[in-house]
């Protein structure tokens, strides 16, 4: 999906009538996820949060569209929730991610909206567990709730490459002419298993979802 749209984009912006100066930035982000992952059977969960943190290449040519490239490190997973039984539990997944996303945009020289629609495609890097009891024996332990689904706690991520679709709302503020600062919020919505989704696996569905909140500088090249 994102070689389909850059080829899009390049093909039209080498096929059309140059109307506006083409511009170039480059620049780096940062900020947190609040992120779950979506099982099928349900897995009761809070969000959890993680850092991501990357690099970003933006081009725009027509007066209100461009294109935007990412890589970045994010931290995703879930942390389970127990309610109020005394247990504490949480998967740790970090990946490498490059987002590919049209950049729609509006304004002044000074301030402008925009809106960022694509996909992205992330490979992880590792996964962490922090528990304070013994995951792989949770139902023989005194007072663990034995409705809870208990299997994901122990479960190897067996995908390593996910992908999804991604949507974003955000703010630049202009400093002169060749530096700005972005805000910017995000949804994520993963479309491909962290596990196993086979008739014979215990879980149908398990993907990553995650809300993205960000700060970033962009410095114009060209």
């Amino acid at each position: 999906m994102s070689v389909i749209l850059l080829a899009v984009f390049f093909a039209f912006s080498a096929s059309g009538q140059r109307m506006y100066e083409p511009k170039v930035f480059v620049g780096a982000k940062g900020g947190m996820t609040m992120s779950n992952v979506q099982f099928t059977p349900h897995v009761k969960q809070t969000l959890r949060q993680g850092l991501l943190m990357g690099a970003t290449v933006r081009y725009t040519e027509e007066k209100v569209f461009g294109l935007i490239g990412e890589l970045l490190v994010e931290q995703k997973g879930w942390k389970e929730n127990f309610e109020e039984a005394p247990f504490a539990y949480n998967r740790e997944l970090t990946y490498l991610t490059l987002p590919v996303m049209t950049h729609i945009y509006f304004g002044s020289s000074k301030f402008k909206g925009f809106v960022n629609l694509g996909a992205s495609v992330s490979y992880l890097l590792g996964s962490k567990i922090t528990s304070d009891f013994d995951y792989s024996n949770a139902l023989n332990l005194p007072g663990f709730p034995t409705y809870r689904s208990v299997e994901q706690m122990s479960l190897e991520v067996k995908n390593k490459f996910d992908y999804g679709i991604l949507a974003g709302l955000g703010m630049e503020f202009i400093i002169k002419k060749k530096h700005s600062f972005i805000l910017e919020g995000r949804y994520y919505f993963g479309l491909g298993n962290i596990f196993p989704a086979t008739k014979k696996d215990i879980f149908s569905s398990s993907r990553n979802t995650a809300i993205e909140v960000s700060l970033g500088y962009m410095f114009r090249i060209k």
